[in-house]
């Protein structure tokens, strides 16, 4: 097994962050610090150690969706001190976040300790949608939501195209639903922004099949073999 795939199995992190570990010289096997990602270990025999600490795989998974409030932070630990999800988790398992949201942002995230499962759901090439309920100052017109579906235009570049849908207007406010099945950083954001429009509450209510619904804010729901399987099932 390729040691960044073993590590991430561990739930240590992703693949691509399991890398960086290697990189900064903070992975060893078996005694010596590991100078290849490719390298490979024998998941049975070899010792493998994160910052001295030995990496095993779990002996069963978790899955859990979360209601991430806004003014969490989606990391371990932050360097300037912000409450992190993971305050709000009680288990002895360490588990990963997948994908993540911005401190300002709320809604449904994963945390598993299943490292294959957390590479399956953020791989680019899957597609899998994600759906938000964003509320904006102001009205909309049909001009700015036709530029959002098509794509937005920054600096030169145009944005992936979104689904977009107004789901209703509030004295002030516009309440819209908007689905992308793509994960640049920042990208609902970037888009209104884009066409000026101020967003007062964004909030993620959907990745692929499974949905938020009404768990709370800063609770964590085991997910179903439903949900679990639909994400398995586009390997």
């Amino acid at each position: 097994m390729r040691l960044n795939k073993f590590l991430s199995s561990c739930g240590l992190a992703s693949r691509r962050k399991c890398e960086e570990y290697i990189l900064a010289g903070r992975v060893s096997v078996n005694g010596k610090v590991a100078d290849s990602l490719g390298m490979q270990v024998n998941e049975k025999k070899d010792v493998v150690c994160v910052d001295g600490t030995q990496m095993k795989l779990p002996s069963q998974f978790e899955y859990l969706k979360m209601h991430k409030p806004k003014g969490y932070a989606c990391t371990a630990k932050d360097e300037r001190g912000r409450k992190t999800i993971f305050d709000l988790v009680d288990s002895d398992v360490r588990l990963v976040h997948v994908g993540r949201l911005d401190y300002d942002t709320e809604g449904l995230i994963f945390l598993t300790n299943d490292g294959d499962f957390a590479n399956l759901v953020t791989h680019p090439k899957f597609h899998f949608e994600k759906e938000y309920h964003v509320t904006v100052e102001g009205e909309m017109k049909e001009s700015e939501l036709a530029v959002l579906r098509k794509g937005v235009v920054e600096n030169g570049v145009r944005m992936p195209a979104a689904k977009v849908k107004v789901l209703g207007v509030e004295e002030k406010f516009t309440k819209l639903s908007v689905i992308i099945d793509e994960g640049q950083n920042h990208q609902v954001r970037r888009m209104f922004e884009a066409i000026g429009k101020s967003i007062r509450l964004l909030k993620r209510v959907r990745i692929g099949a499974v949905v938020l619904g009404g768990l709370s804010r800063g609770k964590t729901k085991p997910m179903t073999e439903e949900e679990i399987a639909f994400f398995k099932g586009a390997k």
